[in-house]
């Protein structure tokens, strides 16, 4: 059997010290690692002008995403709503204070209302229609005033006339029967219609009145 041996100096590399797998020599970097370092160079110098100079990079979002993405169309912001034509046109109502003042008397199932109107200005009223409801119906065939009409059971409405400012309408006068002979009857006044006009003060032509069956009269 024959045995061969060789030498550490008959290696691949010359006769010398051993030459260690992968080094090299200090000065020499692969092309590659050298081909990187250009492309980086490069990158941060574009980077480096575009900042400066402020031109626009191509890029769509903003870091983090807050941007709008690419192929998206922001939205628009709704129009404000238009103003009312009333306030457009300056539509403001004129101002009227109408009041009604009066009693109410109950005996033996009649029922007797006695109503002044006024208007207290500052603009002047066309005609206002006052509204009466009794607590109890009223019996069928009752005479009512020229400018008074019944509008249900227990109701009536009456026109007031035109009223110049701080100036007197119709005094109005209704003596109705009730059906049956109760002991009280309630009356609500109010307006409902006031020709046109804004009218504010509500507390001298809104009235509620309990009239007892005494004939005696209860003023509003």
């Amino acid at each position: 059997m024959v045995v061969r041996v060789m030498s550490r100096s008959s290696r691949v590399g010359g006769a010398g010290a051993p030459h260690r797998a992968g080094a090299r020599s200090a000065g020499a970097r692969p092309a590659r690692a050298r081909g990187t370092l250009a492309t980086v160079s490069v990158a941060v110098l574009v980077a480096a002008t575009l900042i400066a100079t402020g031109a626009p990079s191509g890029a769509t979002g903003t870091v983090g995403g807050a941007g709008p993405e690419r192929g998206v169309v922001p939205a628009r912001a709704a129009p404000a709503p238009a103003a009312p034509a009333s306030a457009v046109a300056g539509g403001a109502l004129d101002e009227a204070d109408v009041s009604y003042h009066g009693h109410v008397s109950l005996w033996n199932g009649r029922v007797g209302v006695w109503l002044a109107t006024a208007n207290h200005g500052p603009a002047p009223v066309s005609g206002a229609t006052v509204r009466l409801r009794f607590s109890v119906a009223l019996a069928p065939g009752a005479t009512l005033p020229p400018s008074c009409l019944r509008t249900g059971p227990s109701m009536v409405v009456c026109g007031t006339g035109s009223m110049r400012a701080a100036g007197t309408g119709v005094q109005l006068a209704l003596d109705v029967a009730t059906v049956g002979i109760p002991a009280e009857v309630g009356l609500t006044i109010d307006t409902v219609w006031s020709g046109g006009t804004s009218d504010r003060n509500l507390a001298n032509n809104t009235h509620r009145v309990l009239a007892l069956a005494t004939g005696d009269p209860y003023t509003f």
